[in-house]
């Protein structure tokens, strides 16, 4: 007879989110994620796989699970740029706001593994695809709704942002000096108008 499990798997999986976006991912020892999920060894491995594959379902996870989705935000019939000014304005207040300082799990787990780890990077690269192809249809409907000057490149503009976006997120997750990333971002702005 199959024994069931002792535990949820579930919130065993958001506990090791929690625990690779504080620590990282070369810095969180299978032993710790024992000890922080509470399961055994045996079990974490039946049911996730070993610590890579957790990291991965891991972060999957995060980017899923992104209140707000910036890609929702982006998304929403109506004007374009109010939208677009809304989620720089989230990113750099969310930087400020983030006392712990982990900044954004891509971001971290980018910086930690890239370029070597190819599944990694297709989950780093699916995400800033994706948000990148949410600002430049954005970008695009501002346009075509004469919120955005007929002259301006929203593919180039979106691709800025998203760099802009993720080098905010790094730049957080030292001494984040609010004015620091409030200025930044108001020069971000600045270039919608």
């Amino acid at each position: 007879m199959a024994r069931t499990k002792e535990f949820d798997p579930e919130v065993a999986l958001q506990a090791a989110l929690e625990l690779f976006w504080e620590r990282g991912y070369e810095a969180t020892s299978m032993s710790d994620l024992v000890g922080h999920l509470g399961i055994g060894r045996a079990s974490l491995y039946a049911t996730f796989g070993g610590k890579h594959d957790l990291y991965l379902k891991a972060l999957r996870r995060y980017v899923e699970n992104r209140d707000p989705s910036p890609v929702e935000m982006l998304s929403q019939p109506g004007p374009a740029l109010p939208a677009v000014r809304a989620l720089i304005e989230f990113y750099a207040e969310d930087a400020i706001r983030d006392r712990r300082r982990r900044g954004c799990m891509i971001v971290n787990a980018a910086a930690e593994l890239l370029p070597g780890d190819e599944r990694v990077a297709g989950i780093v690269d699916a995400n800033w695809t994706g948000l990148e192809t949410a600002l430049t249809s954005a970008l695009i409907r501002g346009r075509a709704q004469g919120e955005l000057p007929g002259d301006r490149d929203p593919v180039a503009l979106a691709r800025f942002l998203l760099v802009f976006l993720q080098g905010l997120r790094l730049v957080s997750k030292g001494q984040p000096d609010p004015a620091r990333l409030r200025d930044a971002a108001a020069q971000a702005l600045a270039i919608l108008n």
